[in-house]
């Protein structure tokens, strides 16, 4: 027996109280059982009796009804995350179409979410964009003034204080090496001039260079053309990985890829560290997460103690494009 999808629960209710009185009406009728004016004790109990029975019945139908009700308030406590998780859209009358508001809430929650996920990310970047500019622009400027000065006195200084000048200007050479490679970091304008591939390449380069671990990296040929916002994705989860494999693997060999499997464009980011047993969902994992989440990208990170990480990035080709 199924009820209209959009009959309410209070018509749905009544509708089993009415079915199961008028059941028990009839049989009061129809059968030989009869009750006088002056009722005896086995008259009573036969009343008692199917009054129990009808209290019992009406129960149990409305158990039934309300069953798939009780499994989706269970569900929506065992929900932690906003996410697009679909419940089931089972039972009749009311109890489906809440099923159905709920999924077309939680959709436009994610939705939201989504949306606001990329507004911020994209503050981020332009953030990002506008500090390494000032970096270039101004510190950077100011210790290449700073270069020439020394290099002039350098020239102009007696020969005992040219070799402190020339300490001092190394110094200065090294702040500047420095300040254009946090530049670089903070906006990968590579990968606006270059593409993909060319960023994903210097980032592996500049990775070997300030680290112990040597970098193998593959990018397979002919990759399906992308949109800025997932190149910039898997740029920054690459980024990512490859910091975490620095910082805290105490890796020696790491290996990067990229490459196409069926309709997805999927990143590869595997190192040969310690490891670690618990996925905690510190601030690094957590932004690599969103940024997934912005062109719809699984993000997938196994890690085993002492068998190194495996950080993946599949991108839908759609999705990205």
């Amino acid at each position: 027996m199924r009820l209209p999808s959009h009959l309410p629960l209070f018509w749905t209710i009544c509708l089993i109280n009415g079915a199961v009185f008028l059941v028990g009406a009839l049989v009061l009728v129809l059968s030989p059982a009869s009750v006088s004016s002056d009722p005896v004790r086995s008259e009573v109990l036969v009343v008692g009796i199917g009054l129990a029975v009808v209290l019992v019945t009406n129960a149990l139908l409305i158990r039934w009804a309300l069953a798939p009700l009780n499994r989706l308030i269970a569900l929506l406590e065992d929900i932690a995350r906003l996410e697009p998780t679909e419940l089931p859209e089972e039972g009749s009358g009311p109890v489906l179409g809440i099923a159905r508001s709920v999924n077309g809430l939680l959709a436009r929650l994610a939705e939201e979410r989504r949306a606001g996920d990329a507004r911020a990310l994209a503050a981020q970047e332009a953030e990002r964009h506008r500090i390494a500019q000032e970096l270039h622009d101004e510190v950077g400027q100011s210790l290449t003034v700073v270069l020439l000065g020394l290099k002039q006195l350098e020239a102009q200084a007696p020969a005992a204080l040219v070799p402190e000048l020339a300490a001092v200007r190394e110094s200065a050479r090294a702040g500047l090496d420095d300040v254009r490679r946090v530049a670089r970091r903070l906006r990968p304008g590579v990968l606006e001039d270059l593409g993909l591939t060319s960023a994903l390449a210097a980032l592996a380069t500049d990775f070997a260079n300030h680290s112990a671990a040597s970098v193998r990296r593959s990018f397979a040929p002919g990759l399906p053309a992308l949109s800025p916002e997932a190149e910039v994705v898997i740029y920054r989860v690459a980024q990512e990985a490859l910091t975490n494999a620095a910082r805290h693997a105490a890796a020696r060999e790491v290996e990067l890829s990229l490459q196409r499997l069926g309709a997805c464009v999927v990143l590869d980011v595997r190192d040969d560290g310690r490891g670690f047993e618990g996925l905690a969902d510190g601030s690094g994992l957590m932004g690599m997460r969103e940024r997934a989440a912005l062109v719809r990208a699984e993000l997938s990170v196994v890690s085993r103690r002492r068998h190194g990480t495996t950080v993946r990035l599949a991108v839908p080709v759609e999705a990205g494009a």
